[in-house]
Order: structure tokens, then C-alpha cells, then sequence
């Protein structure tokens, strides 16, 4: 018994017929393709075809019928939009990159020093989880020129009016001869009032809305021994009234500038109307004085500014575009960082570099390779940059805005069925595309050397 076992355990096993020469190999080589074989079926129809089928259609007229050698190509520097929409692009190379980097990297390295970071990195991560489109239709209602609907002239608006408190009126005209002036120079009463006297001064050409929403009926005030009193009102009564004179249903404006000034002009004092319109000047002296009511009245609230407008739209589309992509170079950048060892940091703080010196001779060097990959993807992404500007720019302004592939799309697809000059359009970008894509090629080389 146990010698059988013993002569079973130790039975060489069965000998088997070996594989011929480079079927292994092949094997290899057939798994590899059966992988490849969808991407390349993928790629030849959705990329290699098309690009040669494109670049044979711009050699041939907008037709289709006229074979015209590179004359598309050569109209492409004639044509107006189409040599802005070359600027433009240059532009957004010029400005894009460089700004989505540098954003990136400040971004990344705050990260590291705040304690809310995870809600700084949403806030900054998040625009990039929604299209270009949406940012472009976002950034259009931000920019709208109205305050009371544009985020950014609100912000604006509130930041100047800290600075220089808008008036309480827009404009305004005298309402009897009494009164005289124009809100550009100041309407001011036309006799001379002297110490214990008072001013009537009637306004009209004020619409309900423009009136002050803390305005009160008007009140005619009385005489002040050693000063000067006087009333601005709305002298206006639904139904007719007399001009000049202060009567019911007639509203004090509020908020007025009322100036007090001396015969030869000088101003001596000023003073602020009530809810109801009155004023007094306390403590003036004998004599005769003019009483104005101060341009500053009128001074017009902020009005927005024209960022949709022609000089303005490229840099809008600019900023928005850096909103949109800063989240992306962060997450890459501040990925580089992690990788960075704390070791090489601490040891230049040891040697007495400050932060400052640690930042540009020690973590800009070391986060080169992932710069230049955040730098050389956005050169890509705002060469082809599109959507984000139909959306954005009005119809008004886009011949200002557009962008090469705008230009592609409107001349080929838009209505124009300029397809020879499309198609040439197409091409061109996609020259472009080659040295970037070639610089790409050589450092993924070099990465894996």
C-alpha cells in the first residue's frame, strides 16, 4: 500500500506537446489588438476620416463643384472677422494659460494653509462640473449692465456709493419763476433771503418714481430769528394748484443738498432737507444770501458698466473663462504638491530660506513638469474655445468676441454654408494644434525615459 502511494506521488507527470515557435507571441499580439481594434474603429471614423475628408473639401469651392486649390486658405487673412477672430485667439493664449496657472497654483497652495479647505476646494472645483455653455448663459446674467440685476455693477455700485453717496433726484426742473437754474449748475431760488427769512423752493418734472420712498407731505416752516428756513417740495397737485405755494398733497424731498451762499457766490453753509422738505441754516449773520439747491441733488446714481458691450466683451469672456478652469488647475496642481517631500521643504526653512524663498527656489521648480502640463492644456483648450463665447457674447458684440472656431461654425453651419471656407478654417485651427500636440508627444517621452 505504501508503496504504491509512494510510486504515485512520485510519477513524473504527463509530458505535453510544446507550442511551435512565436505562437506565443502572436497570442500576445492578437489580445493587444482584439483591446485596440475599438478604439482604432473609433478613431478612424470619428477622427482620421473625417480630418482627411475636411482638409479635401477645403481645396474645393463652397459648392462642392469647383476645385480651387488653396485659394480658401489664402482668404482666411481677407476676410475681417476671420483675421479678428485670429487676434482674439492670440489673446486668449496670451492671457488664459498663464492666468489659469498662476490661479491654480495660489489656489493649490492656500489650500494647504487654511482650515476650510475642503469648502475652498468646492467653491473653486465647482464650476468646472458644469459647460462652458452654462458658464457663458451663468456669467451673461452676472454681467447684465441694470445693478438691480448684474451681480458684478451691483458690487460695483456698492462700493462706489460708499465712496460718493449718488442724489436723491435725477433731474428736476423750477417750478415758478420764483426759481431759477438747472440741475447741472444748481437751481436756486431768484430773490436774496436775509437772516430770519425763508425759501420756497418748488421742483417739478419729477416723476412718482424718482420721488424718495421717506417723503412726507410738504410743510411751509416758519421764520427763525438769526437764521434762514425754507422748504424743496414737489410742487405738483393731482388736479391742478398754484405754483409756488406749498399746498396738500404735495410731498417734501427728502435728502436734498441745500446750499447757502454768499452775495459774491462763496458758499457760507449747507444744509440737509427732512422728510418733509424742510431745511434751516442756524446762526447766519445780517445780510443777504442765495439759497441753491446743490448739483450733488442730481447727481446720478451708478448706471452699470457696459461689460457685454464692444470694448469690453473680450475681457469679460476672459474672466469668465479663468472662473471656469482655475478648479481644474488647482486639483492638478495642488495633486504635484502632495507628492512634493516635506523633507526638502524643511530643510531649506533649516538652512534660513524664508517662505518666500521656499515658494520660488524650492516648489515652483519641483512643480515644474505639473505646470507645464496644466500651461500646455489650456493653450489646447482655448484654441478650440467656443461655446463659452456663443453664449456669452449678444449678437451686438460677437463680431468683436468671435474666435476661430466660432468663425468655422458660423461660416459652415450658422447659414452661411460656406463650406470650402469652413472647412479651411478647420484645418488652419488644426495646424495650430500641431506644435502643442508635438510638445505634449516629446514630454510624455521624456516622463517615461
Amino acid at each position: 500500500m505504501s508503496s504504491t502511494s509512494s510510486a504515485s506521488v512520485g510519477a513524473a507527470p504527463p509530458v505535453t506537446e510544446a507550442p511551435p515557435p512565436g505562437a506565443s507571441r502572436w497570442r500576445k499580439h492578437a489580445t493587444a489588438l482584439a483591446f485596440l481594434t475599438p478604439a482604432i474603429v473609433f478613431l478612424t471614423v470619428w477622427v482620421i476620416y473625417p480630418a482627411i475628408r475636411t482638409f479635401i473639401r477645403s481645396l474645393f469651392s463652397d459648392g462642392g463643384d469647383e476645385f480651387v486649390w488653396f485659394d480658401n486658405y489664402t482668404a482666411l487673412f481677407s476676410d475681417e472677422r476671420v483675421v479678428t477672430a485670429m487676434k482674439n485667439n492670440a489673446i486668449w493664449v496670451a492671457v488664459v494659460p498663464a492666468g489659469v496657472t498662476a490661479l491654480g497654483l495660489v489656489f493649490a497652495v492656500l489650500t494647504e494653509r487654511v482650515r476650510w479647505a475642503v469648502a475652498f476646494k468646492f467653491a473653486v472645483f465647482m464650476p468646472l462640473a458644469i459647460s462652458l455653455f452654462a458658464v457663458g448663459v451663468i456669467w451673461r446674467i452676472m454681467y447684465e449692465k441694470d445693478p438691480d440685476s448684474g451681480v458684478v455693477n451691483a458690487l460695483i455700485a456698492s462700493g462706489r456709493d460708499a465712496v460718493k453717496e449718488p442724489g436723491v433726484l435725477p433731474t428736476a426742473k423750477p417750478s415758478s419763476e420764483a426759481v431759477t437754474g438747472t440741475p447741472k449748475g444748481g437751481i436756486r431760488l431768484d430773490e436774496a433771503v436775509e437772516s430770519g427769512g425763508t425759501a420756497l423752493i418748488g421742483l417739478t418734472a419729477i416723476p412718482p418714481r424718482d420721488m424718495p420712498a421717506s417723503a412726507k407731505q410738504a410743510v411751509e416752516p416758519d421764520a427763525r430769528e438769526g437764521g434762514i428756513t425754507g422748504v424743496v417740495w414737489r410742487d405738483f397737485k393731482p388736479g391742478g394748484g398754484t405754483p409756488g405755494a406749498v399746498e396738500a398733497e404735495e410731498l417734501g424731498i427728502p435728502g436734498v443738498t441745500v446750499e447757502l451762499r454768499s452775495s459774491e457766490g462763496g458758499k457760507v453753509a449747507d444744509a440737509k432737507t427732512e422728510a418733509d422738505g424742510t431745511f434751516v441754516f442756524e446762526g447766519v449773520e445780517s445780510g443777504q444770501y442765495e439759497v441753491v439747491v446743490g448739483q450733488s441733488t442730481f447727481a446720478n446714481p451708478f448706471g452699470g458698466v457696459s461689460w457685454l458691450g464692444e470694448k469690453l466683451i473680450t475681457p469679460s469672456l476672459l474672466i469668465a473663462y479663468l472662473w471656469a478652469s482655475a478648479g481644474f488647475a488647482m486639483v492638478v496642481i495642488g495633486a504635484g504638491l502632495a507628492a512634493i517631500s516635506r523633507d526638502v521643504l524643511e530643510a531649506a526653512r533649516t538652512d534660513g530660506a524664508t517662505e518666500w524663498q521656499v515658494f520660488r527656489r524650492v516648489t515652483i521648480p519641483l512643480l515644474a513638469p505639473v505646470l507645464t502640463v496644466v500651461f500646455v492644456t489650456q493653450i489646447i483648450g482655448v484654441l478650440k474655445v467656443f461655446d463659452i463665447v456663443l453664449s456669452l457674447a449678444p449678437e451686438a458684440s460677437r463680431d468683436n468676441a468671435t474666435v476661430i472656431a466660432l468663425e468655422m461654425w458660423e461660416k459652415s453651419f450658422a447659414g452661411q454654408n460656406r463650406f470650402g471656407f469652413g472647412s479651411a478654417i478647420s484645418m488652419f485651427l488644426f495646424a495650430l494644434f500641431i506644435p502643442f500636440l508635438i510638445l505634449n508627444v516629446r514630454r510624455f517621452r521624456s516622463e517615461n525615459a
